[in-house]
Formats: structure tokens, C-alpha cells, sequence
């Protein structure tokens, strides 16, 4: 078998995840391996948008150029920066692991929560979907997008004096930063994105490396994995549609998904929760997208397709803050 080359972005937290797969494969399959370091478009471009230019799918279209034209056999990425739609050619061969799928709070002064930050807080986060929940939560708050690694986002609430900032748990927790979370935001409170916590693999079709890898996966992570899948793929969403999916087992081996689709300022929601079997993992992902769809989210979703830009928040336009 000849030496694995596994494709990766260069951010600290993007080499400790492949780092990781690597040394699973060495372990669990005898597998050598190396890095295969690539910056992307989503990597280059950090002072927009990535609503604005193009989605998420920014941050792995280098990677699957790598993989289709052969210098990669193997991509290791954050399954929530996998857009609904990959490349022609590849495949999503296994979900090894998942950390904690909550989103973090982090506050420049330590012991701070969501619902005790001061009314008129600065807030700052780069997701479309925390801005609307965060928006729907405590309007009050005033919401700054930020671009840029784990240590820069944290070293922009003394920069920019942000009172706090929104990030995953799980990569403040690959990072080695978990006791640096003042909060573990509830789901009932936030929604996490799609594959948030996830680890994804991604090859090419049909390639021998497909099927070795998969054996990475347990059961307790490739189904839920899946289901949220299912659930992306029928509403098509990217960074630009604030939409979250969450799926989790249940005591008695079921499966619980909850799903929504939310206007960019969060007046707007359209939710869904569903359980079933964990062998109809995608069929129970797909039928939330469907439920979330006709409690109004079709119409939320036309009208982000229409405008897809999310509005800037007012209070930061005109240097005030609420109350």
C-alpha cells in the first residue's frame, strides 16, 4: 500500500485534526501517512463575508481540486465546513469523531453567560446562524461579524472591545482552550450548525481509500452524522442561511433531531423536532428538512435566496448601542 497523503488547511486547529486522523490510521490500520498543506480561497480572503463571497464551500474547493487531480487520496475536514453540494468525483467516506457540538461562549471578563451580559453588549461571531440566534435571543445585544482563527476572534474583544465572543466548543476544546469557555450554550438556546463538532473524510469516488477509512467510524457518530446530512442536503444550505441541525441517540438507541431555518435577524423562525430509529437516520434528516420547510421555512428560504446578504447590524453601523 502505498504512503496516505492527506490534505488539510494550514490553520492550527485544521493540522491537529489530521495530525489526529493520522495517527489513527498508523494505529488502528498500520496505515503511513503525510500532510499534504493547502490554503484555500476562505483561508486568503479574511476581510469579507463568507456569505458575500461565495460560502463556506470556500474552505474546501483547493482540497477537492487536490483529491480529484491526485495529489491528495485523503481530506480530513470540520464537517460543518462541508457545504450541502461536494465535488463531482468525491465522496464523504466516514465521521470518525465529534466533540462537544455546543457553541461557546467566551467573555472578555471570565464567569460571563449568554442571558448575564449587559444589555447593549458587543458580541462578535462569523456565523449567520449565531447572528440570528443570538439576534432572536437578546435583541438587545449588539452583534459584530469577525473573520479569523480561534486566537484572533479572542483577541478581538480587547481590539475591537467586545464583551464577548460566540465559538464552537469544539475547537476551543481541540485547542487545548476548553477551560477558557465561560458557557456551553444549550442547544434549546442555540441550535448548533449541521456537523458542528464533527470530523469529516472526504476521497475520491470509489477509491480504495473510501472504504479503509470508514472503518474509523463508530455507529454512535456515523448516524447522527448522517441524519444531519440528509437534513443540509434536502434544504441546501450554506453559511449564508442561518439554519442549524442537530441530531443526537437517545437512552433507548433512537434517534432525536431537531431542525431550523431562521430569518437573517432572527424575527423569523421555522423549526422541526422528530425522533425515529437510528437505521433511518437520513430518512429521519430528510423529513425534518421537510417539516421545517412547510412550518414556513420554503418562504424564509426564498426570500434569503432573493437577498442573500445578511443585513449589518444597525447599532454597529452608527457606533451606537441599544439602551
Amino acid at each position: 500500500m502505498s504512503l496516505l497523503r492527506i490534505a488539510t488547511r494550514g490553520s492550527d486547529l485544521a493540522l491537529i485534526q489530521a495530525r489526529h486522523i493520522a495517527a489513527r490510521l498508523e494505529a488502528e490500520l498500520g496505515v503511513e501517512s503525510e500532510l499534504v498543506v493547502l490554503r484555500t480561497t476562505g483561508d486568503r480572503i479574511q476581510n469579507r463575508s463568507l456569505a458575500k463571497i461565495g460560502g463556506k464551500g470556500l474552505f474546501i474547493k483547493e482540497i477537492e481540486e487536490a483529491l480529484l487531480d491526485g495529489r491528495a487520496d485523503l481530506a480530513v475536514h470540520s464537517a460543518k465546513d462541508v457545504p450541502a453540494r461536494i465535488a463531482d468525483g468525491c465522496t464523504l467516506a466516514g465521521y470518525p469523531e465529534r466533540e462537544d457540538p455546543r457553541d461557546a461562549l467566551v467573555g472578555r471578563e471570565r464567569g460571563v453567560r449568554l442571558e448575564t451580559l449587559r444589555r447593549g453588549a458587543r458580541v462578535g461571531t462569523g456565523s449567520t446562524r449565531r447572528i440570528a440566534l443570538l439576534r432572536r435571543h437578546r435583541p438587545d445585544l449588539e452583534v459584530v461579524p469577525l473573520r479569523g482563527n480561534v486566537a484572533t476572534r479572542i483577541a478581538k474583544m480587547e481590539t475591537e472591545s467586545l464583551d464577548a465572543v460566540i465559538l464552537a466548543c469544539a475547537g476551543m476544546d481541540r485547542l487545548g482552550l476548553g477551560d477558557r469557555i465561560d458557557e456551553r450554550i444549550s442547544p434549546d438556546v442555540m441550535l448548533p450548525a449541521v456537523g458542528q463538532g464533527l470530523l469529516a473524510l472526504e476521497t475520491r469516488a470509489g477509491d480504495e481509500w473510501a472504504e479503509r477509512v470508514q472503518s474509523l467510524e463508530s455507529p454512535e457518530i456515523g448516524i447522527p452524522a448522517r441524519a444531519e446530512r440528509a437534513f443540509q442536503t434536502r434544504l441546501g444550505g450554506d453559511c449564508s442561511v442561518p439554519l442549524a441541525g442537530h441530531a443526537e441517540r437517545e437512552a433507548d438507541g433512537g434517534l432525536r433531531f431537531r431542525g431550523l431555518v431562521c430569518s437573517a435577524d432572527g424575527s423569523e423562525q421555522a423549526r422541526a423536532e422528530r425522533s425515529g430509529a437510528a437505521v433511518d437516520a437520513e430518512a429521519l434528516g430528510a423529513a425534518v428538512a421537510e417539516a421545517v420547510l412547510e412550518a414556513g421555512g420554503d418562504v424564509i428560504l426564498r426570500r434569503l435566496a432573493d437577498s442573500p446578504e445578511p443585513p449589518e447590524d444597525p447599532g454597529r453601523e452608527r457606533g451606537e448601542r441599544d439602551g
